[in-house]
């Protein structure tokens, strides 16, 4: 009786929140990603401490890029001769991330300078309307692993699984088709987010509430397998980057103006 008065309690306050997760879910999800720096975005609104923020955002996005992963990975999409460099080394930094101790301030401040970055690159990107054509670009290697080095440690640190920097810059790069680039930011949102969620756990400030924490994760998972299973035709891919760089970069610069004067 006491669980479900939880349970309850906790719907009645979140449920905005558990609304908003929800579209996220959907919006991102059927276009390749996770929505970490949204689910950031909407938790600073929150009470919550930013320890338990974090690792909510890293939950659900792997909850939500689980089943697209899955999906790219039975159409055959994966390119793991190009995906290892890009994850060799951001798994290790997402981990190191995750697992430092920082303060409150310096994580909104960073969290700050971070979704202003992801909604300019958000909304000046045209890479998600782009038709599926052949691009046989060969990368360096090490290019490659700084890339997915540098974008893993600042995903470990912030909470989010990091797609958001990686597949603007893949395609800035030509580094392959506008599928496969969206199929590689799903399994690399998936892996960083694991990493930096056990950096996390092993941190001494790593705190979180179950119920909410459950019910968010559940309320992801309808949403992305929805999203998932939506063709990109269905929603304005452009109109819907767009607002959502409005949404975010707005949060960003709430929490620059508050954290830093």
């Amino acid at each position: 009786m006491l669980i479900f008065q939880d349970i309850l309690n906790t719907l009645m306050l979140n449920w905005e929140i558990i609304f908003f997760f929800f579209l996220i879910a959907i919006l991102y999800s059927s276009v390749g990603f996770g929505g970490g720096s949204s689910y950031l975005a909407v938790l600073t609104l929150t009470s919550l401490a930013f320890t338990q923020i974090r690792a909510i955002a890293l939950l659900c996005n792997i909850v939500v890029v689980s089943g697209g992963t899955f999906l790219y990975m039975k159409n055959n999409l994966f390119n793991w001769k190009k995906i290892f460099p890009l994850v060799l080394l951001s798994v290790p930094m997402a981990f190191i991330g995750g697992s430092l101790k920082i303060s409150h301030s310096f994580f909104f401040i960073l969290l700050g300078v971070t979704l202003l970055i992801a909604a300019v690159l958000m909304w000046s990107s045209k890479y998600i309307s782009k038709k599926s054509e052949q691009v046989n670009f060969k990368k360096s290697v090490l290019k490659n692993i700084s890339y997915g080095g540098g974008i893993g440690f600042i995903s470990g640190m912030v909470g989010i699984g990091g797609g958001i920097f990686l597949a603007p810059l893949l395609h800035l790069t030509k580094w392959d088709t506008p599928k496969r680039i969206a199929a590689t930011s799903s399994f690399f949102i998936l892996v960083n987010s694991i990493a930096g969620l056990m950096g996390q756990y092993l941190n001494p400030d790593f705190s979180i509430k179950p119920t909410i924490t459950i019910m968010l994760m559940m309320t992801v998972l309808i949403g992305g397998q929805i999203g998932s299973r939506l063709s990109t035709k269905v929603i304005s891919p452009i109109n819907l980057k767009r607002g959502t760089a409005i949404l975010i970069a707005v949060v960003g610069i709430r929490l620059l103006i508050k954290y830093l004067f």
